[in-house]
């Protein structure tokens, strides 16, 4: 479940900023959002939750410090 949420909150936080709405916190926003706009941008809005996590799980070599332990936090 919490991989769910975080992923959710990922795809929701890049494309709206909408933290309310996403049911993931604000500090998961802050952790990854710079990292999905570098990296996920091309992701479809509609590609789903997995999509943008995937995408971060692709790039973790080059996510940021604050998002690479944020997914570790949460078994990503």
């Amino acid at each position: 479940m919490k991989i769910r949420v975080v992923a959710f909150s990922i795809a929701l936080f890049s494309l709206s900023g909408a933290s309310a709405l996403a049911g993931g916190t604000q500090e998961q926003d802050a952790a990854c959002r710079p990292d999905v706009r570098k990296y996920c941008h091309k992701i479809p809005p509609d590609a789903g939750d997995g999509a943008f996590l995937s995408c971060l799980q692709a790039n973790r070599a080059k996510l940021s410090k604050p998002c690479r332990e944020m997914l570790e936090s949460n078994g990503v």
